[in-house]
């Protein structure tokens, strides 16, 4: 039977329909549908998808019964995926456990189930991971048309990001030049390289630039990507007045190293600035510091400012994006 269906390419579908989860959208009465590339994801409340999504028509089949956590536990578990590893977050070790047991018990591929024992900490970004199910925390995850491997107990890795990442690929440009200051494992800097683009990505984690160059490897774009394990600030000097678009995805501290960005751009540089502010300002503060930064040697223009997710109460994660133009 027709019902509401957001319509993406198959390489989007990952991404579209944990956000789509997310935001408790699903319409998990209806099977997803894929035909000819083309994945058809059934929403509940078709007037709440976000005009970023293409809502239309399409006849799929009801859902088969099968066995879900929820079955077992009498409630509606949270939890997400990455790769084959199942993330929850749950302070109570009983209730995580019983979760982690009806997951696997259930119709859900689990290979690996662990728990979140503790907060991102220190300058690398990392978390401390309960496993309570299987005992590998290597995974390969699945983004847009790529492959990222990754170990969450050595890497930072967000896959509710994806959607925010698609968005800023998409603008990259055949022979830019694009410095990401912290990149991680790679997930801006594999697919700006695929579109065509020279990349240098650094981080301060060993591990995390080991799995970016072997994953520009995977993604057969390692000729056009340079990891560099460092400090930016230290290795920017090599890139001065280098970069056509620069990300800067540290989202607690980024203002901390506009100076270094500012130094990396080129005549003409757009800024992806990754920050966390109060929703009554949330862009405020942030156009303050790269005015700071970079007048008078640059004219600064606002691109685009975006909420990307609410990331605490009355606090959001928001990227601003600007251009630098330099003054003669």
């Amino acid at each position: 039977m027709n019902v509401p269906c957001v319509r993406v390419p198959r390489e989007a579908g990952e991404a579209t329909r944990r956000a789509l989860a997310d935001s408790n959208l699903l319409d998990h009465g209806h099977d997803i549908v894929v035909d000819a590339g083309v994945l058809y994801i059934p929403v509940a409340a078709p007037e709440s998808v976000p005009d970023d999504y293409h809502v239309v028509d399409y006849d799929v089949p009801e859902r088969e019964s099968r066995q879900l956590p929820e079955d077992s536990l009498g409630y509606e578990p949270s939890y997400e995926r990455l790769g084959d590893i199942v993330i929850i977050d749950e302070d109570d070790a009983e209730r995580a456990r019983a979760i982690a047991d009806a997951l696997v018990e259930s119709d859900i591929r689990a290979e690996t189930v662990v728990n979140r024992a503790s907060k991102i900490q220190g300058e690398l970004r990392v978390r401390d991971w309960d496993v309570l199910v299987g005992d590998d925390t290597e995974t390969v995850h699945r983004e847009y048309g790529f492959e990222f491997l990754l170990d969450i107990a050595t890497v930072y890795f967000s896959p509710r990001l994806a959607t925010e990442r698609h968005r800023v690929v998409e603008q990259v440009q055949d022979g830019e030049r694009v410095f990401d200051m912290f990149a991680g494992v790679g997930p801006f800097v594999i697919p700006c390289a695929a579109r065509g683009a020279d990349v240098v990505g650094v981080d301060l984690n060993e591990a995390a630039v080991d799995y970016l160059r072997q994953n520009a490897e995977r993604n057969k774009v390692a000729d056009r990507v340079t990891a560099i394990h460092g400090d930016v600030r230290d290795v920017a000097a090599d890139y001065t007045d280098w970069a056509d678009r620069i990300v800067m995805n540290l989202p607690h501290s980024a203002d901390d190293f506009l100076d270094t960005a500012v130094a990396v751009a080129g005549d003409d540089c757009v800024i992806h600035l990754y920050d966390i502010q109060h929703e009554d300002d949330p862009f405020g503060p942030g156009l303050a510091a790269v005015r700071a930064a970079a007048e008078p040697e640059y004219d600064v223009e606002v691109l685009t400012e975006r909420t990307v997710r609410s990331y605490a109460p009355h606090e959001d994660n928001v990227c601003l994006d600007v251009r630098l133009t330099r003054r003669e």
